[in-house]
């Protein structure tokens, strides 16, 4: 019977004693606490971070799969077109590779005056677009003249 009285004293002095502890120790529990809760916090945040970068992945790749079939895509469709446009040449005295030829280049030719056009539109854009963070410049100002006067 000794034995259950035992296990009560020992209960009854591990109830009091955050009652008994001293100022320091209960600040050097309460850092540790701390410290333990931003580890699992950071545990938490790695964890999801690692999810989302799998997902991200996973979603980068069928992006990657499906620019692949939509460029195999318009490659046939631009073959399609150049045939296409060889036919306009049936009544030329020109043989048949010629006149596929000539479908080809012409193809060609639209598609560089078309991205020609698209790169100059936004090459004229991109220079007028002012690239200095105008806010976050006048935000230091700000701060450098209060600084100064602080000072």
């Amino acid at each position: 019977m000794a034995a259950p009285s035992t296990a009560v004293a020992t209960a009854r002095d591990s109830s009091l004693k955050p009652e008994t502890e001293s100022l320091p120790s209960l600040v050097g529990r309460l850092g540790d606490d701390v410290v333990q809760l931003f580890d699992t916090k950071l545990s938490l945040l790695k964890v999801e971070l690692k999810e989302e970068a799998n997902a991200y992945a996973r979603g980068g790749i069928a992006i990657a799969l499906g620019g692949i079939v939509s460029a195999v895509g318009f490659a046939l469709l631009n073959v399609a077109v150049a045939f296409a446009v060889s036919t306009l040449f049936a009544n030329a005295n020109l043989s048949q590779a010629a006149k596929y030829a000539l479908g080809f280049v012409l193809t060609g030719l639209f598609y560089m005056v078309i991205g020609g056009i698209v790169i100059l539109t936004v090459k004229n854009r991109l220079a007028q677009q002012d690239l200095v963070p105008n806010k976050t410049v006048e935000e230091l100002r700000k701060d450098k003249q209060w600084l100064k006067n602080e000072l």
